[in-house]
C-alpha cells in the first residue's frame, strides 16, 4: 500500500497513434511500486489507430490516469498541456513506446533529492520483435547506430551530464525555465536540458534508471523517424550554432561526402578529373569507403545469423543517411513545418 511519505509524482505521456504499446507503457507506470501519490496525465492526439478507445476504457478503470487533448499533435505542445494539468511536486515524463523498469520511479526521485538535481534521466534499453525492429533496436543500443550520447549505451557513468532519456523533473523548475519549447517538433528534451543548463542547474543521468524502448517496426517508418529527428536538430543549430556537440555533424558530412563521390565517379571515369585534381578531387571518396568499412565491421561483430547482420548493418545505414540528409535541409532552410511522418503513416 502506497504512502505520501514521498513526494508526489505525475507521468505526463504524449500519446499519438500509439494502439499497440500505449497499455503496455500505462501498465509499466501503474506497476511502479513508489511510496507517494502518483497520477498519469495523458496528452491524446487525434489517434485513428484505436489509441483513444484504449486509453479511455484504461482511464475508466483507474482515476489515477487523466487525459488532456493535444489537436495538434505535437509532442512539446503536448507535454506542457498534460504538465498544466498536473498535481504533485515531480514531473516524470514517459512516451507511448516506453516501459519503465521495476523501481525506476523511487530510484528517480531520490536521485532527483539527492543531487539537487532539475531533472533526472537514465539509460534507453531498445528491445524489438525479432525481424526489422530487433536490427533498429540492436542499432539504437550500439556505438555504431547512436554513436556518443551518453544515454544509449551500457558503459554510461552516472553524474552531470548534457543530457538524459526521458527525465524526473521538479515541476518549479521545469516551470522557472518556461517548460518545452512550442516551437520544437522534434529534440525538444536536449532543448530544455540545455536551457537548463544554462540556467545553472544540474541535469543527472543515472544509468540504473532503465526505460525499454520500442523502436519504428519498418525501414519507411524508421527512415521518417529519422528524417525528422535530423531536420529539427538541423534547426537547433541554426539557433544555437556551435553549442551543439561536434557528433551531431558526422552524419550530415557523410551524405556530403558520398553525394561529391556519386559526382565524381563519372567525371574521373571519363577523364574530366585528372591529373593533380583528380587526385585531389579523389579524396572524397575516403569518406564512403571508411563507412563501408564501418558497417562491415558492425554486421561482422553484430549477433545473430548472417541475415540478422546484414539487416543491422543496413538499419544503421539508414539511420544515419537519414538523420544526416535532414540534418542538412534543416541547417539551409531551417525546419518549417516538418513532421515526424512515422506515427501518423503506413
Amino acid at each position: 500500500m502506497a504512502t505520501t511519505s514521498r513526494p508526489g509524482v505525475s507521468y505526463v505521456m504524449p500519446v499519438l497513434n500509439e494502439a499497440g504499446y500505449v497499455e503496455s507503457a500505462i501498465r509499466s507506470v501503474l506497476e511502479q511500486d513508489y511510496r507517494g501519490p502518483v497520477e498519469i496525465v495523458l496528452a491524446l492526439g487525434p489517434s485513428s489507430d484505436g489509441t483513444r478507445a484504449i486509453v479511455e476504457r484504461l482511464a475508466a478503470a483507474d482515476p489515477r490516469i487523466r487525459l488532456v487533448e493535444n489537436p495538434g499533435m505535437d509532442i512539446p505542445i503536448g507535454l506542457n498541456l498534460a504538465i498544466a494539468a498536473c498535481r504533485n511536486p515531480v514531473i516524470i515524463r514517459v512516451d507511448a513506446h516506453t516501459e519503465l523498469a521495476p523501481g525506476y520511479t523511487e530510484r528517480g526521485v531520490a536521485d532527483l533529492e539527492r543531487t539537487g538535481a532539475a531533472t533526472v534521466g537514465g539509460i534507453m534499453v531498445a528491445t524489438g520483435a525479432p525481424g526489422f525492429q530487433a536490427a533498429a533496436a540492436r542499432a539504437y543500443n550500439s556505438r555504431f547506430g547512436l554513436g556518443g550520447g551518453a544515454y544509449h549505451g551500457d558503459d554510461a557513468k552516472e553524474g552531470p551530464a548534457e543530457s538524459a532519456y526521458l527525465g524526473i523533473m521538479h515541476a518549479g523548475l521545469l516551470a522557472e525555465v518556461g517548460g518545452f519549447d512550442e516551437t520544437l517538433r522534434r529534440g525538444e528534451d536536449w532543448e530544455l536540458n540545455y536551457r537548463l543548463r544554462q540556467a545553472g542547474h544540474i541535469v543527472w543521468l543515472d544509468p540504473k534508471l532503465r526505460v525499454t524502448y520500442w523502436p519504428r517496426s519498418t525501414a519507411t517508418k524508421l527512415a521518417r523517424q529519422f528524417f525528422a529527428t535530423g531536420v529539427w536538430r538541423g534547426e537547433l543549430v541554426r539557433r544555437l550554432g556551435a553549442r551543439n556537440p561536434l557528433r551531431f555533424f558526422a552524419p550530415p558530412l557523410l551524405v556530403i561526402a558520398t553525394v561529391l563521390s556519386v559526382i565524381a565517379i563519372p567525371l574521373h571515369a571519363t577523364g574530366v578529373l585528372s591529373g593533380i585534381v583528380g587526385w585531389i578531387a579523389a579524396l572524397v571518396y575516403l569518406g564512403p569507403a571508411l563507412y563501408l568499412v564501418l558497417l562491415a565491421v558492425a554486421g561482422a561483430t553484430s549477433e545473430g545469423t548472417p541475415a540478422d547482420r546484414i539487416r543491422f548493418a543496413s538499419v544503421i545505414a539508414i539511420m544515419h543517411y537519414s538523420w544526416g540528409s535532414g540534418f542538412l535541409l534543416g541547417v539551409v532552410r531551417g525546419a518549417g513545418n516538418a513532421v515526424d511522418t512515422s506515427r501518423t503513416e503506413s
